[in-house]
């Protein structure tokens, strides 16, 4: 059975919504980042970064969150939740994705730990580094607005849902913190409300026991 480490709110949670969308059966595999249980000796024989999630399928260990959820659309192509192969949507679809992760993810990263980048007690220069990388993330949330009125569909690739949407659905949801959230776009803020109403989005918020504000 497929295993999924994850922690709440984590980028485990667009594999986490992928799978219960899926219906099939699987476990969830809590990892305590308040105890630091990504970094323990066991953790890192699964995942060597020491980040989460990491989903087990078999004899398969895979981490990197896009790596995941390409997996989990391929491994159950009657789900339909990737364009097919060799069109030019999933080239899109291939596009988007990298751009979510590599991009979008990275600055979020840097607003979320900014001090990461910076000597240790120089506080000034991580607030400084988190607005601008809030003003960086605030103008990416303007592309994924403009994707949405290009189409004006429901999904974040048109007409089908995807493993896109869940992906996009967490980036967007990183961002309620922001003067300028994703919810507040007029494009966005319909999507995440089509988002909220899925079913297996409201079991992941009920298993991962998340509190409102969602996005």
């Amino acid at each position: 059975m497929i295993q999924l480490h994850y922690y709440p709110g984590n980028a485990s949670m667009a594999p986490h919504i992928l799978l219960e969308e899926l219906g099939a059966p699987f476990e969830l595999q809590y990892v305590d980042r308040s105890v630091a249980a990504q970094k323990s000796p066991a953790y890192l024989k699964l995942n060597p970064n020491g980040l989460i999630p990491v989903l087990v399928d078999g004899a398969l260990v895979l981490y990197e969150t896009a790596a995941v959820c390409l997996h989990i659309a391929d491994t159950h192509p009657q789900a339909g939740l990737a364009p097919a192969l060799g069109s030019p949507e999933r080239a899109h679809f291939y596009k988007w994705l990298a751009w979510t992760t590599n991009t979008l993810q990275a600055a979020m990263i840097i607003y979320f730990y900014p001090e990461r980048w910076m000597n240790e007690g120089n506080a000034q220069g991580a607030a400084e580094l988190k607005a601008h990388a809030e003003a960086k993330a605030g103008a990416m949330l303007d592309q994924l607005e403009a994707q949405f009125a290009s189409h004006g569909k429901d999904w974040f690739l048109g007409e089908r849902y995807s493993a896109l949407d869940p992906y996009v659905f967490l980036m967007c949801r990183w961002t309620r913190g922001f003067a300028r959230p994703a919810r507040s776009r007029a494009q966005l803020g319909r999507y995440l409300e089509r988002m909220l109403a899925r079913p297996a989005v409201q079991r992941v918020l009920s298993k991962e026991k998340l509190a409102a504000p969602y996005v």
